[in-house]
């Protein structure tokens, strides 16, 4: 996890910067989160996957239960910071849906999620039902 949060430090640098934030933030969003107990404040580059209006956040890292239905969250979203409503999904099919969504449409999600993909794009049951139960969730954005 050492490695991830070297990762994290230069993704978020890279975010913030005029031009390459659009390129990308094609894939990548920033969130602002406030820890519930600690009120430290984390700053966390995740894929999404766009549906309309909303953006859909898949992860199983322990700073996802900071987030709550009906709070508003800060996030960054091609260099632009905005706020977003809040709703967390938990259910085994919305969580299997949206992960095998986001692992075919970006790799680099698929592999630190543990969730193979087939040539034809098709995520592994058995790996989306794996993270499920390792406690996977799915964020859904609302900007507002």
């Amino acid at each position: 996890m050492r490695a991830q949060g070297l990762v994290n430090l230069v993704v978020r640098g890279l975010l913030r910067t005029p031009g390459l934030s659009r390129i990308i933030g094609s894939r990548l969003v920033t969130l602002y989160v406030v820890g519930r107990k600690s009120g430290r404040r984390y700053t966390v580059p995740v894929a999404y996957l766009a549906q309309g209006d909303d953006l859909l956040i898949g992860t199983s890292f322990g700073w996802a239960r900071n987030l709550r239905t009906g709070q508003p969250v800060a996030f960054r979203f091609k260099g632009k910071t905005r706020l977003a409503d809040v709703q967390t999904l938990t259910t085994e099919l919305d969580v299997v849906t949206v992960y095998a969504h986001l692992a075919a449409a970006n790799p680099a999600f698929a592999r630190l999620s543990r969730v193979h993909v087939d040539q034809d794009g098709n995520a592994n049951h058995r790996d989306l039902h794996s993270a499920w139960v390792a406690g996977a969730r799915v964020i859904k954005l609302t900007p507002r």
